[in-house]
This record gives structure tokens, C-alpha cells and sequence, in this order.
């Protein structure tokens, strides 16, 4: 199979782990008999050095003719970059904002997974730790609160600011349809999370999701109020499979989630338009202070590339081989800094691609 990715090296750490993800990439082409073709775009602060804006017209079209798009990390240090010097629409991560309205980029996926060998990092009680957790959440991306109308007035001599939150039933259809047919891959399991005891979005985010799932008899469905979801996260996390939700609230659970797993430096993500297409990147940002020092962790970026081979491409097995080759360098003790423990040895970031590459 022809495997046709754009990659986006972007600032700070992107490059070196964008470069391991790669690395591992081609170590599943070589086993598996397919062909990788990488083109490179130039977005962020990367892109403002050369072209005065953070992301192209011509850089989005080679995103939009790629069958994928493999990205690091984007932005630098806000205090003393000056790219925050520019007014916020050329600032780097307007780009991702650019790049994700242009392709439609409404269904973002954040895993949280904690592994057996990293236990000691989550800071949740032992008990529950041990336990373990693979949880997915898929957050609407394009609407809700953040696309909302929005103004400030002033009323009466009185300073108002109104914030509108918005959905239609397709943007909750296909959201859904993305989060049961994920689900289908995983433990067939979807907790839809709203605010349906408030909120006239949340009873029709919830009906609407009830009728999506009528087509995924094998697909089990439960409903959780946000607050209820938020304490459940810390209290029993094993219990949930993919968590639906709208943008907001999204927006807050996964951060809660990953920092359940201790380690924001293992995290993938990706978000997908209603095609096959995604774009796939770490969760955790550029770092800057390390940049160039060969001591991040490639991790995230690996496994994003894991998370591209499975929902762009549909090869769960060279998808499973890359989470394994993962699993098994952990299990051997190797360690980069940030997830160093005592008794493991530990690596620099192309130290750690070769390792992962070497176990696909």
C-alpha cells in the first residue's frame, strides 16, 4: 500500500520527534510491504521565519492533497519569541487553527492510556492505578461555545459579555457516527457526556446521539452529565471506553484525563475530517528550552503515527505492531528523561526511535 503523508516538522522539539515517528514509519513499511512517501510543509513560527505567516495557501493544499498529515509541535517561548510580537493572526498557532478550518477538521481524538510500567507516574491512589485505563475521547472540534456568536456591550452602564453556545444536528450526527464507529474498534463501549439537566444543546447533542446509536446495535451506550464525567475521571477511570462530548467540555476532560496518566509526554491525538483523512500530532507542545538536545521523548509523536496507521489507513495490524514495539521498550526499562525512573536506563530521543523501530 502507498502510504501518501504530509509532515510538519514545525518549532522547538517537532523536528527530532517528528523525525522518530518517521524512523518508526519506515520500519513498518519494510515489514509490511508498503511504500511511504513524506513531503514536508513548513507551518508555525517555522513557516513565519521564511514566509512572514504561519502557514501557506500553497502549504495547506499539499496538506489537502495528502492522504494524511503527521505533525510536531508548534510555537515557542511566548516571553521572549518574537513571533508574539506579531498581532494574533499571525502568531504560530494560528496556523492550526488555519490548517483545521481548511480541512475540516471537526473530530478530535485524545487518547489517555496509563501503562502498567509508567503506574508509579499517575498520581491517582494505588488501588486505582493498578487498575488501569484506555480511554479515548473524541471532542467536537468546529462548533459549540469557541464558534459561538460573541460580543461585549454595555448595558446600563454595566459591561456585558455574551458568549453563544450553538449546535445543529449535524454537527452532532457526524461527531457521533465518528465516535461508534471508533468504538467498534476498541471495547464497543461510547459514554456520551453532556449537560442535558441545563443546556437545550445538551438535549439535543443526547437525542441525537440516541438515534445514531440505533445503528450500532453492537455499540453499548451510556449518558453522564459533565460534572458526574469530570469526578468518575479521577474516581474510577477504568470504567470508560471512548467519551463523547461537544468542544468545550472536551476541551477540559481530556486535559484532566492526561494529566491522570501522569505522563503528557506519552499522549497522541489526532482530529479527522468526515473522510479518512487526519491530521495526527502529539498532544504535549514545542518545548522549546530542550529543542535540539536529543532529549524529548518521541513517544506521543510515535504513537500519533500508531493513531494514522489505524483511522486514516485502516491497518489495525501495522497499528497494534507500533503500540507493541512501544510496550516492549518500556517493559525492557528504557526510559527518556521526563519518564526516567530509577532502576531504568535512560535514552535520548533517537536513541528511543531506534529502539521502538528495532521492535516493530
Amino acid at each position: 500500500m502507498e502510504l501518501k503523508i504530509t509532515c510538519i516538522p514545525g518549532d522547538g522539539i517537532g523536528p527530532e520527534i517528528v523525525a522518530e515517528a518517521k524512523k518508526v514509519l519506515d520500519a513498518v513499511a519494510r515489514k509490511y510491504g508498503h511504500t511511504m512517501n513524506y513531503t514536508d510543509i513548513l507551518m508555525g513560527g517555522a513557516s513565519i521565519d521564511v514566509h512572514g505567516v504561519p502557514l501557506t495557501e500553497e502549504a495547506i493544499e499539499t496538506a489537502r492533497n495528502a492522504d494524511a498529515v503527521l505533525m510536531g509541535s508548534i510555537g515557542g517561548d511566548t516571553s521572549t519569541s518574537p513571533w508574539y510580537q506579531l498581532p494574533p493572526n499571525l502568531r504560530p498557532e494560528a496556523g492550526l487553527l488555519a490548517i483545521r478550518k481548511a480541512l475540516n477538521l471537526f473530530a478530535n481524538l485524545r487518547p489517555a492510556v496509563l501503562y502498567e510500567e509508567l503506574a508509579d507516574a499517575c498520581p491517582l491512589r494505588k488501588e486505582i492505578s493498578e487498575a488501569g485505563f484506555d480511554i479515548l475521547i473524541m471532542r467536537e472540534l468546529t462548533g459549540g461555545l469557541y464558534f459561538g456568536e460573541r460580543k461585549t456591550i454595555e448595558e446600563n452602564g454595566v459591561v456585558k459579555a455574551i458568549d453563544t453556545l450553538t449546535y445543529d444536528e449535524n454537527e452532532i450526527r457526524r461527531i457521533a457516527v465518528k465516535g461508534f464507529e471508533i468504538a467498534k474498534k476498541r471495547k464497543r463501549k461510547v459514554t456520551s457526556v453532556d449537560k442535558a439537566n441545563v443546556l437545550d444543546s445538551s438535549r439535543l447533542w443526547r437525542r441525537v446521539v440516541e438515534e445514531v446509536a440505533k445503528d450500532y446495535p453492537e455499540v453499548t451506550l451510556e449518558h453522564m452529565l459533565v460534572d458526574n464525567c469530570a469526578m468518575q475521571l479521577v474516581k474510577d477511570p477504568a470504567q470508560f471506553d471512548v467519551i463523547l462530548t461537544e468542544n468545550m467540555f472536551g476541551d477540559i476532560l481530556s486535559d484532566e484525563a492526561s494529566m491522570v496518566t501522569g505522563s503528557i509526554g506519552m499522549l497522541a491525538s489526532a482530529s479527522l475530517n468526515d473522510t479518512r483523512f487526519g491530521l495526527y500530532e502529539p498532544s504535549h507542545g514545542s518545548a522549546p528550552d530542550i529543542a535540539g538536545k536529543d532529549i524529548a521523548n518521541p513517544i506521543a509523536t510515535i504513537l500519533s503515527a500508531a493513531m494514522m496507521l489505524r483511522y486514516s489507513f485502516d491497518l489495525d495490524q501495522e497499528a497494534d505492531a507500533v503500540e507493541t514495539a512501544v510496550k516492549r521498550v518500556l517493559q525492557e526499562g528504557y526510559r527518556t528523561g521526563d519518564i526516567m525512573s530509577q532502576g531504568c536506563v535512560q535514552t535520548g530521543c533517537r536513541e528511543m526511535g531506534d529502539l521502538v523501530a528495532q521492535r516493530i
